[in-house]
């Protein structure tokens, strides 16, 4: 018998009927730069692979990549500090901002180290997660708990098992509690920031509106880490392995929700609507 019917066992993309309609195509559930050329990538597999199960699979193992890859890259940076052989360095550039500093940047840069405080992340987190959860994105909402509350289970395991402490080259210019490695206050603002950022750029339409809100995310991840620099709480590698631990673990739990929802779009529709960017199911054409 010659194989006229297609596949039915093809893995379709959701948008491919719009596509054949001529319809608009609807990204505003795409929304991330690096995102973009991964999951491109997977729904090329996913094609190949013909299975949903599959595709599902292949998300959560580039999800559990990124973070051991993160955590990988943080364990061989994090016994380079142990071993000492990062001291130098971290003692110069704290010697040098020290000297350089201007005094007059103290109350802005106290400010800036705040956004990044436990009190403010928590704030940031209930608000974000208020917003989502009343406006149906239940998943985005669980996502965003786990994050915040994972990161921060973490990195006071990472701070008692490491015990470094803080840096002396200079007074500091704030208060500070605990060890110092790896800064608290850099992995926060990448958990937290980061997928706050990423949990609303997928909300947005434009492509150029998502790039400003990761674009700003970044910037206030990186102002925090100098910020902690600037005060003389924190030496360098203990921002840089902040951001990455924290940027590991945060990759993570997007890919997870990336994963659930790729999985329920195709077994269970009715939860992935939950997690539609505001519009779709109107702007979508009439099913027959």
């Amino acid at each position: 018998m010659a194989a006229t019917t297609p596949d039915s066992s093809r893995v379709d993309h959701p948008q491919d009927s719009r596509r054949k309609q001529g319809g608009p195509i609807d990204t505003r559930g795409r929304a991330r730069l690096f995102w973009n050329i991964v999951f491109a990538i997977v729904r090329g597999i996913a094609v190949l692979a013909k299975n949903v199960y599959a595709t599902f699979g292949i998300l959560l193992l580039a999800g559990a990549a990124i973070a051991i890859a993160g955590t990988y890259a943080f364990a061989e940076f994090a016994g380079h500090v142990q071993s000492g052989k990062t001291q130098a360095f971290d003692e110069a550039v704290l010697r040098w901002i020290g000297e350089h500093r201007p005094e007059s940047l103290e109350p802005v840069m106290l400010e800036i180290t705040f956004l990044g405080t436990g009190s403010v992340v928590v704030v940031l987190v209930l608000v974000s997660g208020l917003f989502l959860w009343l406006s149906n994105h239940r998943y985005s909402t669980i996502l965003l708990v786990i994050a915040t509350t994972g990161g921060i289970v973490l990195n006071n395991l990472l701070k008692a098992g490491f015990g470094r402490p803080r840096p002396q080259v200079f007074d500091w210019g704030t208060h500070a509690m605990t060890w110092s490695f790896p800064s608290g206050h850099a992995m926060s603002a990448a958990i937290v920031y980061g997928t706050v950022a990423y949990l609303a750029a997928r909300l947005q339409k434009r492509r150029w509106h998502r790039a400003i809100t990761m674009l700003a995310a970044l910037i206030i991840i990186l102002l925090i880490g100098a910020s902690r620099l600037y005060l003389g709480v924190h030496y360098p590698s203990d921002v840089l392995a902040g951001i990455l631990i924290g940027l590991a673990w945060a990759g993570f739990c997007v890919a997870t929700l990336e994963a659930f929802q790729l999985y329920s779009r195709w077994r269970a529709p009715k939860v992935a609507e939950h997690e539609d960017p505001p519009g779709t199911r109107e702007d979508a054409p009439a099913r027959a």
